[in-house]
């Protein structure tokens, strides 16, 4: 059974792969640019060479693409107007071999969380929550609010600077539930116990960072905010423990403001 810091090793290893190929690619394409260049000037007097050429080096670059194909292909991650809280290097969107469901592990104070993540419905989360994982992105933060009330229950987590307002400095679209017809999803459908979401910037859709949001009541919200994922039984014993501790009251009331008890991450550990 590999232990947690050989899983981050792992992790660290893809991302460097990952971003190896990136560069790669790009290389490759630079080269492509040039070569397309070269075909202008001389195309009348080595036609037949250049045709080898350039269809050697299509050949290549269909070699280098793998046969499975990560539904992370079709996501972006624009800059967003928060500068990052942490510097770290934007998602991958190559194509790679993916499984439709993906396990990680955020070790808290209060005991570990695990998660089950959907690479189906929420790919594009699910890619930039894994990386921004692999990066440590979340390690050594703490979990900033905490929300006990008759109609949400919950515990938001993702933001080094711990004020709600941390980035990575990139943001991305909304996944599932998706389209957010109003009819077709009301209050309390979606977001029962057991359920990790993204928090968004608040200033409307298409906003989401790094801030999620992990369910341990069911509660009341409208469709807006994507859900990648489900919490394990230990995870939701860990939830109920920071939930019963209490809330220091916040600008929300005393049922929305930081946890009583630390509600610190020390690491995140993901399981491919």
């Amino acid at each position: 059974m590999p232990t947690n810091e050989q899983r981050r090793e792992a992790a660290k290893r893809k991302l460097e792969r990952q971003l190896e190929r990136r560069a790669q690619k790009a290389r490759q394409r630079k080269q492509l640019t040039i070569a397309g260049s070269v075909v202008g000037v001389v195309v009348l007097v080595a036609g037949i060479a250049l045709v080898y050429v350039l269809t050697k080096g299509s050949d290549d670059e269909a070699a280098a693409i793998p046969s499975i194909v990560s539904p992370a292909t079709g996501c972006a991650y624009p800059p967003s107007q928060q500068p990052p809280a942490r510097e770290v290097a934007p998602p991958s969107t190559d194509g790679e071999e993916t499984t439709e469901v993906v396990t990680a592990s955020i070790e808290t104070a209060q005991g570990p969380i695990g998660l089950t993540l959907d690479n189906v419905k929420s790919p594009c989360t699910v890619n930039s929550f894994l990386s921004l994982a692999s990066q440590g992105f979340f390690d050594n933060t703490t979990c900033h609010r905490l929300v006990d009330s008759p109609t949400a229950k919950l515990l938001q987590c993702g933001d080094p600077t711990g004020t709600g307002t941390g980035s990575p400095g990139y943001q991305f679209n909304d996944e599932y539930p998706v389209p957010k017809n109003e009819g077709e999803f009301a209050k309390g459908d979606l977001y029962k116990r057991g359920v990790v979401a993204m928090a968004n910037s608040g200033a409307g859709t298409n906003t989401n960072g790094s801030q999620f949001f992990l369910v341990f009541g069911d509660s009341q919200f409208p469709p807006d905010y994507t859900i990648f994922g489900t919490i394990d039984e230990p995870g939701l014993a860990t939830l109920d423990k920071i939930g019963a501790g209490g809330i220091v009251p916040g600008p929300g009331g005393a049922a929305d403001g930081k946890p009583v008890l630390p509600a610190d991450i020390t690491s995140v550990t993901v399981d491919y």
